[in-house]
């Protein structure tokens, strides 16, 4: 096992050692990949745990002077890839996966072999054997895909964008980096937004990563720093006026019976509640009031809301619909950011505040009652827009550029297709 490990490894930092040592070894390198002859089949001897190295999962923060250290390693590594010409394009025409044998595959492996996810060593063949299968998923979890070794829409896309392509994503996600390296805190909450992912810092080490949900295209989760101040257990929720104008009246339109039905009721200025029947639904009247969802397992927030201020009337919380998690592109909210497994990222919030435990925290949200909970030490949050980071030296990490923030258009994937 330590053999084939050292032997994986020695090959899949092949290419990187050689972007750095100069462009003429580089130059042999990707000459090598891209002019190789035939070789490796399926009676070679091939070994999926031995393409495990180089892991992308890591608890290193992606504000860190270190990440900032290795997108500048990344930042060379491509300068060199796109000085030998970039890599080759993999016809997105089939479903390509283990076990198959197609003439597609030697390009796939090319492709592979040039950004190190697969060891030179593994050979080019036809065949798509466990080294290239542990590859496209060692590929498809540095681009935030399901790292299932199937290459889909998605995973074609990702894989054909060129290299300066990259290259230019890394030089603009570098200077971004820069910018947010000092010190933030020694316990901090990183919301990143194109990869919709949310890390909870707690000196220096990622304690906790949580999958989010955030805001559409048209309804932009902002950027901004600030810090998480309360907790609201079973929270009542206020309809913002764009929901209540894009979504409440048209839906009480259809049916006038749409508020009852999910426990919203609409109050005056002066607090009392207005009965739905009294307003003309045809017009935007509704869009003057108040509109409060009742604390509830319906509830928009379920229930937990973590709040921080800010101009932008945003917040984190939690949701009655845990299958928008299992997405692939989670942009669906309409600003704010859902959190998935909410209670793990709270309880984690609340270490520093006497007397709420996690046990006292569950036994709050059975009680159903709307119970703030003030932070004894307030936790800096950033929600930020980082789509390319590095988390060690040759795994560099893409995400989509959702909301178009890098200026190329080949960036915004889910745009595409």
């Amino acid at each position: 096992m330590k053999t084939s490990r050292r032997f994986f490894l020695s090959g899949a930092g092949a290419l990187a050692m050689a972007a750095f040592s100069g462009p003429v070894s580089a130059q042999d390198v990707i000459g090598e990949i891209l002019q190789s002859e035939r070789r490796g089949n399926w009676d070679d001897t091939f070994d999926a745990r031995a393409t495990q190295g180089d892991n992308v999962a890591s608890n290193l923060p992606i504000f860190s002077p270190q990440t900032v250290m290795y997108i500048e390693q990344a930042v060379a590594q491509y300068s060199g890839i796109v000085a030998q010409g970039g890599w080759p394009m993999v016809p997105a025409t089939k479903k390509l996966q283990l076990g198959v044998v197609d003439p597609d595959v030697v390009a796939l492996r090319k492709r592979l072999m040039v950004s190190g996810d697969l060891p030179t060593s593994a050979g080019i063949s036809e065949s798509f054997d466990t080294y290239v299968d542990a590859a496209v998923k060692r590929f498809q979890a540095r681009h935030g895909l399901p790292a299932d070794g199937v290459l889909g829409k998605y995973t074609y896309a990702a894989m054909n964008v060129t290299a300066p392509v990259r290259l230019g994503q890394l030089e603009t996600n570098l200077v971004r980096l820069r910018t947010m390296s000092g010190d933030l805190g020694p316990r901090y909450v990183m919301v990143n937004i194109p990869a919709a992912q949310i890390e909870a810092v707690d000196n220096d080490r990622v304690a906790l990563r949580h999958t989010a949900i955030v805001g559409k295209i048209d309804r932009q989760t902002p950027i901004l720093n600030s810090a998480i101040n309360e907790i609201i257990v079973n929270p009542y929720w206020n309809a913002p006026e764009s929901i209540v104008r894009k979504d409440i009246i048209p839906l009480m339109r259809k049916d006038p019976e749409y508020l009852t039905k999910n426990s919203i009721r609409i109050l005056g200025p002066d607090g009392n509640e207005i009965d739905p029947v009294t307003i003309d639904w045809n017009t935007e009247d509704a869009a003057k009031f108040r509109f409060r969802q009742d604390p509830g397992k319906i509830n928009a927030m379920a229930s937990v809301k973590i709040n921080f201020p800010n101009p932008h009337a945003t917040y984190m919380h939690d949701t009655p619909s845990q299958g928008l998690f299992n997405k692939l592109m989670r942009f669906d909210s309409s600003g704010c950011v859902r959190v998935q497994n909410v209670r793990d990222l709270v309880t984690w919030l609340l270490r520093d505040t006497p007397e709420w435990d996690r046990q006292r925290f569950e036994q709050t949200i059975k009680s159903g009652e709307n119970t703030p909970v003030q932070l004894a030490v307030p936790v800096p949050v950033y929600f930020t827009y980082i789509s390319a980071w590095s988390t060690g030296d040759g795994v560099a990490h893409f995400r989509d550029d959702i909301y178009g923030r890098d200026g190329v258009d080949e960036l915004q994937l889910s745009q595409a297709l």
